[in-house]
């Protein structure tokens, strides 16, 4: 029943829509007991009502099995009316309470889906096709044949499409439709053609050769229903993909001839179809650009808005193929419709000169506040991109960015706006005092707890070595005084690297920090105190390794280490070497913050794949006493074809004088089981094999795991770059493929797979050293040692950075992996971690002339790291 109104729910605009106030439980009494079993029956009423229960249904009220039982049974009395209204108000609910209530294949009469009359056999046969199961599919078989070949539209239609639906349950039967199906596809009726190929795709989708047919075979007598053009051109695209894109394709001529169709819409989806199309040249994309450029000067609003929404997608990877398009873009940016004017400037951001910017910023700034925050965030991507092309301009760029800073937005525009003028700071040194200064201004009113801690860690690492970094402590330590914990917790942080960087300043550093000791929130206190401890001793190797640089662990590493030694009392001290190193930057590990006021809930750490590792190596009897696992490589080396009788692929596992070859091995022979699996090695170098763990069992299409431990070279213990030969070696057994029984007797056999290689890459873990020459100071000169060589085969800068980079396997420092543009020399700084937990440092000095000179200088705290280094280089 409908609630009755108060004037103050008229007053609020509560009564606009009538069914807001519905209860289920009136709404189904006045159903079954009085409406539906009046007589005679009342049409208007009962159609009313039906309305009502479809309302409840959709708005995701929860109708009980035998609520929905005894309505759908008050129901089945209706049809006792003629009205056609009510009849087909009638098929709708029952369909949406087929899936609820109980035994509904009691209405499944065939009279109303071959009757006389139109307007009831088109819902009829949805509805029988909703309730019918598998089982009852033959049954009506005959009928749903007539039905998809009837001369009425809408009955044909509704036969297709439950065919359509059909086939997920019962595909076999519907399979036998296929020539009903294509006497339906010549209809002369745009929505039956478009059903029938449809229908007819779904069916034989899985069978490329056929869809390539049907497609020939339909393009080549042309088609009367754009929609189906549309599908036609979504089908041909797809199977040009499967096929690596080949535009000698008649698919492909299929597609650009329907630019030239006489429906927009049609015209559309082919110029999409090709802008999508992958590793598409700026000469085939050229027709679809022409057509689509047509479309910016229709006078429907739709069409404006697809053709600049597709040119901005063209824009990103094609700028010069949309370039002949800017006279129309300029046009849109006046356009009424905001949306095309924000997609119109965003792409002549994109495609315009180094000249149009300055003008296309002031016609920008003239509408930025009409637009919603998805648009301009996608006007921050455009000039984020337009910043790495066009490097001089960043200064306007950059007040642009200011000038949107300052207006109102939400979180993730803001964090947009963020992203992009750190990167630009971190792409030109020139702006770095200019973005600092404008975030330093931005935090001073920043709502969002991690965009003020994200600038208080950039202001922290780039500020103390700016030409006044004095200038910054004021908005460092308004925060302290201003902000809520977690902000104030980041500026102690970035108060203490300063002071660590800077002498002259570290007497005023260290009073600010005395004043943060007395913080309310523990946190703070505790980063105050420890900082300010630090600071006071005057080192520069505990600053580097307590401020500047931090650990390089894994956090969830760390907190899973310290829980085991607090479950395992020992007498030894706890080794942070014992902890997996952080594979990611500290700041990727953090979450996001979230507001101290909120409750926080215990969350487990997900277990990093390195700890799976870890565990599953632990648990095997013959490498206890390896100790702690150092390094698993990132991916595992195939050591066969995907193609062959067995996969085989390994993962390397270095300990402190150990390594352990993983090789997961799957049989893809049904006719046989493999059992004692192992992988023979034979090293090339002075490595020496201990044993095998063989894998017991290896059935059909099910992995196994293998393992050989090898020991690291003792008497050359440089020589750490290796080859080994590799034999795979097992007993075959016979079985029988459909049940599985293997025969009592088998026998030996081997399998010969490709070289295993080891580097020196798989001996140093990377990782992040945010302030590189704090961590080359701490490391010290005590086993430095430096080396020149010549790069004969290298001929450009950036080659030679790359290939050692990859070589070496360490992580690259303050950007040294981006080589300037016209320079001749470059210097290169890598960090890393050598197994046994000894950093290693290397900078590299780069000089092109002919040829790449390379002098590498190396520290490490230990003697055999820096060795090994040199050696592999060598």
């Amino acid at each position: 029943m409908l609630k009755k109104f108060d004037k103050k729910d008229e007053e609020s605009g509560g009564g606009s829509n009538p069914f807001q106030h519905l209860e289920k439980s009136a709404v189904l009494q006045e159903a079954s007991a009085r409406v539906f079993n009046e007589t005679p029956i009342n049409p208007r009423k009962c159609a009313h009502i039906l309305t009502k229960i479809l309302y409840l249904i959709n708005q995701g009220e929860h109708l009980g099995t035998t609520e929905a039982t005894e309505a759908f049974f008050a129901m089945t009395k209706l049809f006792q009316s003629n009205d056609p209204t009510l009849r087909r108000m009638c098929y709708l609910t029952i369909k949406e309470m087929s899936c609820i209530a109980e035994d509904v294949i009691i209405v499944t009469s065939r009279r109303d889906m071959t009757g006389k009359e139109d307007s009831y056999r088109g819902p009829a046969v949805r509805a029988l096709c909703q309730i019918t199961d598998s089982t009852m599919l033959q049954a009506i078989e005959r009928y749903m044949k007539q039905a998809i070949v009837d001369k009425v539209p809408s009955v044909s239609s509704s036969a297709l499409v439950s065919s359509l639906h059909l086939l997920k349950c019962s595909f076999d039967v519907v399979k036998r439709w296929v020539n009903e199906a294509q006497e339906a596809a010549s209809s002369d009726n745009i929505m039956v053609q478009y059903h029938a190929l449809g229908l007819l795709y779904h069916v034989r989708k899985n069978d490329r050769l056929a869809v390539s047919k049907m497609i020939s075979k339909f393009t080549r007598h042309g088609l009367k229903s754009p929609f189906a053009y549309c599908m036609m051109i979504r089908v041909a695209s797809r199977q040009l993909e499967d096929e690596d894109g080949s535009r000698d394709s008649p698919l492909f001529d299929f597609i650009e001839s329907c630019l030239r169709n006489k429906h927009e819409m049609v015209v559309y989806e082919a110029a999409s179809a090709i802008v999508n199309l992958p590793g598409c040249s700026a000469k085939e994309l050229a027709p679809a650009v022409s057509v689509l450029q047509l479309f910016c000067s229709s006078p429907k609003a739709a069409l404006r808005y697809a053709a600049v929404r597709t040119l901005n997608k063209v824009a990103m990877k094609h700028p010069s193929a949309v370039t002949a398009c800017n006279l129309d873009l300029e046009n849109l940016v006046t356009d009424a419709n905001r949306s095309i004017a924000t997609l119109a400037i965003t792409t002549l951001l994109k495609t315009g000169s180094e000249g149009s910017i300055d003008r296309l910023m002031k016609q920008i700034s003239s509408f930025m506040s009409e637009i919603s925050d998805e648009f301009k965030v996608v006007v921050v991507q455009a000039i984020s991109a337009l910043c790495q092309k066009y490097p001089r301009k960043h200064a306007v760029l950059m007040n642009f960015l200011f000038s949107m800073l300052r207006e109102e937005g939400g979180f993730e525009y803001k964090r947009a706006i963020v992203d992009c003028i750190i990167s630009i700071i971190e792409e030109n040194a020139e702006s770095k005092e200019t973005g600092l200064s404008h975030l330093c201004e931005f935090i001073e009113d920043c709502e969002f707890t991690v965009l003020a801690t994200r600038i208080l860690h950039l202001l922290g690492q780039e500020g103390p070595r700016t030409s006044n970094p004095s200038k910054y402590i004021r908005f460092i330590y308004n925060r302290v005084v201003l902000e809520h914990a977690e902000v104030r917790a980041g500026a102690v942080s970035a108060l203490a690297k300063f002071g660590a960087q800077n002498e002259e300043m570290l007497p005023s550093i260290l009073v600010l920090l005395k004043r943060c000791v007395m913080d309310d929130d523990n946190e703070v206190r505790d980063r105050a105190t420890f900082y300010l401890n630090v600071l006071e001793q005057k080192q520069k190797a505990l600053n580097a390794g307590y401020i500047l640089n931090g650990l390089a662990v894994s956090i969830p590493g760390l907190e899973r280490a310290l829980q085991q030694y607090t479950l395992e009392p020992s007498e030894k001290p706890f080794d942070l070497k014992s902890v997996p190193l952080a594979t990611a930057p500290v700041a990727e590990q953090r979450t996001e913050s979230t507001p101290v006021t909120a409750a926080k809930q215990p969350e487990k750490v997900a277990a990093t794949r390195q700890e799976i590792f870890q565990e599953q190596l632990a648990a095997v009897p013959e490498f206890q006493g390896l100790g702690p696992l150092f390094k698993s490589s990132p991916e595992p080396v195939a050591l066969t074809e995907s193609e062959t009788e067995y996969v085989i692929r390994c993962t390397k596992h270095t300990f402190t004088d150990h390594m352990v070859f993983q090789f997961d091995c799957t049989n893809t022979l049904n006719d046989q089981t493999l059992e004692n699996v192992t992988v023979q090695m034979e090293p090339t170098e002075a490595y020496e094999v201990l044993c095998y763990v063989p894998a017991r069992s290896l059935p059909y299409n099910q992995p196994g795991t293998c393992y050989t431990l090898v020991a690291l070279p003792k008497e050359d213990p440089t020589a750490v770059a290796c080859t080994f030969s590799c034999v795979m070696k097992f007993t075959v057994k016979d079985c029988d493929p459909t049940t599985g029984e293997a025969d009592d007797e088998g026998y030996e056999d081997e399998y010969v797979l490709e070289d295993l290689e080891v580097t020196i890459a798989d001996h140093i873990q990377k990782v992040m050293k945010l302030n590189f020459e704090a961590a080359w100071d701490e490391v010290g000169d005590e086993f430095q040692k430096e080396e020149t060589f010549t790069l004969s085969t290298i001929k450009t800068l950036e080659e030679a950075v790359g290939n050692i980079i990859k070589f070496l396997g360490m992580h690259p420092c303050e950007r040294s992996d981006k080589v300037p543009d016209n320079k001749n020399t470059h210097t290169l700084l890598l960090a890393g971690v050598f197994r046994g937990g000894h950093d290693i440092l290397v900078r590299s000095r780069l000089l092109l002339l002919d040829t790449v000179t390379m002098q590498v200088t190396a520290r490490s705290s230990e003697e055999l790291p820096v060795d090994i280094v040199l050696a592999s280089v060598g």
